[in-house]
């Protein structure tokens, strides 16, 4: 099997885009992978997220949020997209029209139901030693965080705790809580 490049992974982009298939592409060590819609969960998870991080960012014009359709080349020459990422405004001043060429600072990965946790720690533990400030694991199943940085061992934060990052948001709380998506009431649903 040949090695495959970003050439290959625009090409496959863009048949899939045009038989309006909704796929996304990334490349790891000359690999394809194609990577389906997740469930729903995971996909509420990672809005609230970037919704709560993006509110703190961008009035502080701190950096940029991206989501997962947000695809980085990475020095290694993999291109991929975390779930949610952040990208200091001074490493992206303004953001290209084509894929991130730069480590994102943070990566966030979303266990969805058909993800298995070994290859997600991998993979953020690729963008750590490639230059990433901090990863996080985030498992609804489990109702876990887990931070990933350069030195030490991943903590893991449960409800009833709160995720904070001095290192890129200083001033900034996210309680785990938050971060599972609601169950409404029969009243709430009601009129």
């Amino acid at each position: 099997m040949s090695i495959m490049t970003i050439k290959d992974v625009e090409q496959v982009q863009t048949a899939f885009s045009a038989a309006g298939l909704d796929y996304d592409v990334e490349l790891t060590n000359g690999r394809i992978s194609i990577v389906g819609p997740s469930d729903i969960v995971s996909s509420e998870v990672s809005i609230l997220f970037s919704r709560l991080l993006a509110n703190w960012v961008y009035p502080r014009r701190l950096g940029r949020v991206f989501d997962s359709a947000g695809g980085f080349i990475l020095p290694d020459s993999n291109l991929t997209a975390p779930d949610v990422s952040f990208v200091r405004a001074a490493r992206l001043r303004q953001s290209p029209r084509y894929f991130g060429e730069l480590v994102p600072d943070l990566v966030v990965e979303i266990k969805s139901q058909s993800d298995r946790i070994k290859p997600l720690v991998t993979k953020i533990l690729n963008f750590i030693n490639l230059g990433a400030v901090i990863g996080i694991l985030i498992d609804p199943d489990e109702e876990t965080v887990t931070v990933y940085r350069h030195q030490g061992e991943p903590s893991i934060l449960n409800n009833g705790d709160i995720l904070t990052l001095p290192e890129l948001f200083p001033g900034w709380e996210l309680a785990i809580s938050e971060l599972w998506p609601p169950i409404f009431t029969e009243e709430e649903t009601q009129g």
